[in-house]
């Protein structure tokens, strides 16, 4: 396990790459016995020192949670990183625009997004599960890698930021207009389809997200319960529960838009700047 000294310098060098918006070495390059606690470790510094520059935390995001992907990125696992007030951004009739010149190697993810008005039950029941959001809603999460070529582990990926950029959301659902046994069945099996300039370029299904967006949720609530340094996810954070489709890469002058099909909620267009 990295000294205390170690993960502060990764934490210095992970804030320095995201400040200036370069690529450095991965972490495990230099340090092969870096894991995945360790990484957390990294992200709890990365965390304390944010909040001294007056970062405001705004929630979480979970990362890998769609299994058909991890082959792509040499992954195992899903991870969590924080999310920040200046960090989320909400579409106004479901547009947004976003510049990328903040981002490193950025990518889109169609994503659910939820916000929480009660502590996450520890249950795989997903109508329990469910009882705990105030909203649902579409989202797009802009994720960034600061390692070249997108090569990276697990760990490398935790402690930066979790590859979180930006997080877009969408038109809100509140969950009291819902029958939440129906939108548990539906968060299952609806389907996205991911456009760019107006041409779909993939799609995907609820369940490639552990099953169900709400059981990507029930798995953060799990993991952060085995992690007190971080405290449990509150009422009022905002929590996008992983990527549907592949993440595609993305430039400036692009539209992406995203129809969720029978999840019911407004499709969410972002113009790239």
């Amino acid at each position: 396990m990295p000294s205390q000294l170690e993960i502060r310098t990764i934490a210095h060098h992970l804030i320095d790459s995201y400040d200036n918006a370069v690529t450095m070495p991965t972490i495990t390059s230099g340090c092969p016995g870096f894991d995945n606690g360790a990484a957390y470790n990294v992200l709890a510094e990365i965390a304390a020192r944010r909040r001294q520059q007056g970062w405001t935390p705004a929630g979480r995001k979970i990362g890998f949670t769609n299994r058909s992907i991890w082959p792509l990125y040499g992954v195992d696992a899903p991870m969590w990183a924080h999310m920040w007030d200046r960090t989320v951004h909400y579409a106004v009739g479901g547009r947004a625009s976003l510049s990328l010149r903040p981002f490193v190697q950025p990518r889109i993810e169609p994503e659910v997004v939820f916000k929480l008005r009660a502590p996450i039950p520890d249950t795989n029941d997903p109508v329990a599960v469910l009882s705990c959001v105030e909203w649902f809603a579409p989202g797009f999460e802009i994720v960034q890698c600061h390692f070249p070529d997108w090569q990276f582990s697990l760990a490398d990926c935790t402690a930066a930021f979790g590859l979180h950029g930006a997080l877009v959301v969408g038109t809100p659902v509140l969950a009291d207009d819902t029958d939440l046994v129906a939108l548990a069945a539906t968060l299952q099996t609806f389907e996205v389809a991911l456009s760019c300039d107006g041409s779909v370029v993939d799609h995907g299904v609820g369940a490639n997200v552990l099953g169900s967006p709400a059981l990507a949720l029930a798995h953060l609530g799990r993991v952060v319960a085995n992690q007190p340094k971080f405290g449990p996810p509150a009422t009022g954070e905002v929590v996008t529960t992983g990527t549907i489709t592949d993440a595609r890469p993305i430039v400036p002058g692009q539209t992406w838009t995203s129809d969720y099909g029978r999840l019911g909620v407004t499709r969410l267009e972002l113009e790239l700047t």
